[in-house]
């Protein structure tokens, strides 16, 4: 339910090397920002510019100017990076991609497409191909005990061994505006959240989340 197969489609983004031989979503974490400096230095400089240490934006991305941009990072083709966006390193922003005002990102791999255009928290995240985060809503990376995190779905639980872990959004996710995905959220392809929820946990593929312990399938 919650494999990177299950959730992705890898042609879809310009990490998909980073994916090769891992099973799940979060084994691909601590590897992000090492890749990026790997693959930075293979890009085509006819179609991406080196603008600052070990930052990559393609020639076709409209950046803000009050953007601030730290690396390790790339910035896809035809992405838009607006006012104010904050992205703190460790991010790879998919083509077509919408990173808005003031929006935060952080470890995080944006599939092609996605959108996170109002005001989100975007941490040790990946968001998959045309995903969508609705205005104010989060990813929450940290427990409130600290302790590492476990995803957990109705049938098992795995351990990530990691402390930071934020949400997992397969291929065409919709989140409504003011949720919050709380550690180790992983969310399947298709799915709706209701604006302000609060979600834990595995919610299925083809699925409308409406509140904890109310999530239905959608009308096929």
């Amino acid at each position: 339910m919650y494999t990177i197969n299950d959730l992705y489609d890898l042609n879809e983004t310009i990490a998909e090397e980073l994916f090769e031989g891992k099973t799940y979503p979060w084994e691909v974490l601590a590897g992000i920002g090492d890749f990026i400096l790997k693959l930075g230095e293979s890009l085509d400089e006819a179609e991406y510019e080196k603008r600052a240490d070990n930052v990559w934006i393609a020639r076709s991305a409209d950046v803000a100017p009050t953007a601030y941009i730290n690396g390790p990072c790339i910035i896809g083709k035809n992405a838009e990076v607006r006012h104010c966006a904050f992205i703190r390193g460790n991010a790879i922003v998919g083509e077509g991609a919408v990173v808005g005002n003031s929006t935060e990102l952080k470890n995080v791999v944006l599939f092609n497409k996605v959108q996170v255009p109002h005001y989100n928290y975007v941490g040790d995240s990946i968001l998959g191909y045309k995903a969508h985060m609705g205005a104010g809503s989060i990813t929450s990376n940290v427990k409130s005990d600290k302790k590492p995190v476990v995803i957990k779905s109705d049938s098992e639980a795995s351990e990530t061994g990691r402390k930071k872990v934020g949400a997992f959004l397969g291929d065409n996710v919709e989140v409504g505006c003011g949720s919050v995905l709380n550690p180790g959220t992983v969310v399947g392809r298709d799915s709706n959240i209701y604006p302000l929820s609060s979600v834990r946990g595995v919610v299925p593929a083809n699925s409308i989340f409406k509140a904890q312990g109310n999530v239905v399938k959608k009308n096929s």
